[in-house]
């Protein structure tokens, strides 16, 4: 065994010649331990309010989205559309055509987005199940219906149980001349409404693929997007891949990250200002460490002594208290990965900490994730080693011979 290390541990868990620095030494674990937990944990929040709305983005946006480099339409014709399915990791895409819209409703009026949509969407993303009111139907018989985004149906006043109350939806006219109306007007059944993410119920309506395409007086195979849900299974990279070389350089091709990358960036950098905030309060914890070792260091001046006079160099000595701030940081961190993982567990099925009413879940989400274990022990031992500097430098300064007293 490494003689440094030998030394250090037995200096570490050794009685003490006055029980205050056995408390002080007990203080700086416990601060250790409560700081690493800390870290653990608010990453652990953060990846679960992630995981959370990347769960409802998910109901919403697809897999992959292509949509033209240029322009806001494309003609994805049955050729295209064959060879996009029979993609090995391809198990639904689907037909999308988006326009900006005006919308009325019973004299509320307000603008959004209407995207007309096929019958597959649904089993892109799941969006039936988010259904709050009415019914996911976006054609009865030969009635035209929409489903409403939360927010919309808020703004304008919609009630789905109204089977007498229109929506009229205002389409401007691609070519109009000075004396033609400005607009085209369809009326159509509001049967639903729909709540995900608050950019999506505030903006979005939905309606059926053909009606859309009517109202724009596009051809039948006019889309803006073809949203794309992969087999179980494959990797995201791989089915954008796939996708890549059916659609080439013309077209954007995105993930469901790079379709909401502000956000999610915005996420990331809120998680890691977290980080950074928890271990300034781990760097203050680390003052107890330095008041930890510099009174074991005044607690072994003899040993420290007797050594140097048996041949100890002040590098060996160095290191030996190097050694004990960090097996003093190490059992303080181990302590704290294990309180870390039981707080986890507990909230994780119990849900101790709620939520105020009114959220999308009743406690904090929260995941754990093995890569944030790896920026946590860096910075713990790092915080460590530096608190361990002055008083293993004070250690090299105690003379070969003590004075008796």
């Amino acid at each position: 065994m490494n003689f440094s290390f030998y030394i250090a541990r037995r200096y570490l868990f050794a009685r003490r010649s006055a029980n205050a620095i056995n408390i002080i030494t007990g203080i700086s674990v416990l601060g250790v331990a409560i700081g690493t937990a800390a870290l653990i944990l608010v990453l652990s929040v953060f990846n679960g309010f992630e995981d959370l709305l990347s769960g409802l983005f998910g109901h919403f946006n697809p897999q992959v989205k292509v949509t033209p480099a240029k322009g806001k339409t494309f003609e994805a014709d049955s050729l295209l559309l064959t060879k996009v399915r029979a993609l090995p990791g391809v198990l639904y895409a689907s037909e999308t055509l988006e326009e900006i819209a005006f919308f009325e409703y019973e004299g509320s009026q307000n603008f959004g987005v209407l995207k007309g949509v096929d019958s597959l969407f649904a089993r892109v993303n799941n969006i039936d199940s988010t259904i709050q009111e009415g019914e996911y139907k976006l054609k009865i018989s030969e009635r035209n219906c929409v489903v409403a985004g939360a927010g919309m149906r808020n703004k304008l006043g919609i009630d789905v149980r109204n089977p007498l109350a229109l929506l009229t939806i205002y389409m401007p006219e691609q070519q109009s001349n000075l004396m033609d109306q400005p607009f085209k007007t369809r009326n159509v059944y509001p049967v639903g409404t729909f709540a995900i993410q608050q950019d999506f119920d505030n903006q979005y309506v939905l309606t059926n693929l053909d009606f859309m395409r009517e109202i724009l007086e596009s051809s039948p195979t006019t889309v803006s997007a073809i949203e794309i849900r992969g087999r179980p299974g494959i990797r995201l990279s791989e089915l954008k891949s796939q996708v890549a070389q059916v659609f080439g350089n013309d077209y954007s091709i995105r993930d469901e990250y790079e379709q909401n990358e502000a956000f999610f960036k915005v996420m990331r950098l809120e998680k890691w200002m977290g980080f950074a905030i928890t271990s300034l309060m781990l760097i203050l914890m680390a003052f107890n460490t330095v008041g930890a070792l510099w009174m074991i260091v005044l607690d072994k001046q003899k040993d420290i002594s007797i050594l140097k006079s048996m041949g100890a160099t002040d590098r060996l000595i160095h290191r030996i208290f190097l050694l004990e701030g960090l097996l003093l940081t190490l059992l303080g961190m181990g302590i704290g990965i294990v309180l870390a993982c039981g707080l986890y567990l507990i909230q994780k099925t119990y849900g101790i900490i709620s939520i105020p009413q009114g959220f999308l879940v009743e406690s904090y989400p929260i995941s754990m994730r093995a890569s944030d274990f790896i920026p946590v022990v860096l910075t713990v031992i790092g915080i460590g080693l530096l608190a361990s500097l002055a008083p293993a430098r004070r250690a090299v300064q105690v003379p070969t011979f003590l004075r008796e007293e």
